[in-house]
């Protein structure tokens, strides 16, 4: 049996759900270091998602580092009772290169207590399992990681076990559009044989092949 979330969330098999829970501090430090490439003359750069410029999905990327740590702890409250998608992010603070980096080690490190990975916790306004929630957080870093690396000229490097995961658990909704929402695109089609990031890419609802 899959378990199957509310609207905005994809599935996620039985066969995902029996893998360790992943670190994230790699994708955590890789995106981290493509911050550390962002000068201030790009953050009006257009991105991967078309409704945000480079300094909006910078502040995405600073609120769900807040919220994804409150998350693993079962921390509820404002921070994960926004639906993604349905208000847009607040203004870039000035003090972003300082702020960033550290919420998405604070939120790595969280989710490397095992209890995070259990029971159920609230992430984007919804009730769901931990286990659910951690990967969402590994996807999010993974994927708007490639966004800051395509919206700036950056190569990048994720780890391969992370792209397997999250392409793991992406698949699922691949054509269910309901349960994508707000959270994904309808998924592009990619051939079985490209590599394993331009797969996930396409499953997140985005072109591979984009450039800014």
């Amino acid at each position: 049996m899959s378990f199957r979330p509310p609207r905005g969330l994809p599935s996620m098999s039985s066969e995902t759900n029996a893998h360790t829970p992943p670190d994230l501090g790699p994708a955590a430090a890789e995106l981290t270091r493509l911050l550390d490439g962002v000068r201030d003359d790009q953050l009006g750069a257009s991105t991967p998602c078309p409704a945000y410029a480079l300094r909006e999905l910078l502040s995405h990327i600073l609120g769900f580092g807040i919220a994804l740590q409150h998350a693993a702890r079962k921390e509820t409250g404002p921070a994960t009772q926004a639906a993604p998608g349905t208000v847009p992010p607040p203004e870039l603070p000035a003090e972003w290169r300082e702020l960033i980096p550290e919420n998405l080690a604070v939120m790595a490190a969280a989710w490397r207590d095992p209890a995070a990975w259990e029971g159920e916790t609230q992430a984007g306004g919804l009730t769901l399992p931990g286990a659910v929630a951690g990967r969402v957080a590994l996807d999010e870093l993974v994927v708007h990681g490639w966004d800051v690396a395509r919206s700036t000229g950056q190569d990048y490097r994720p780890a391969p076990v992370d792209l397997e995961i999250c392409y793991a658990f992406l698949a699922p909704s691949k054509d269910d559009p309901a349960t994508r929402g707000h959270a994904f695109g309808l998924a592009v089609d990619v051939p079985d044989g490209a590599p394993m990031l331009d797969r996930l890419i396409g499953m997140s609802g985005r072109d591979p092949g984009w450039r800014a």
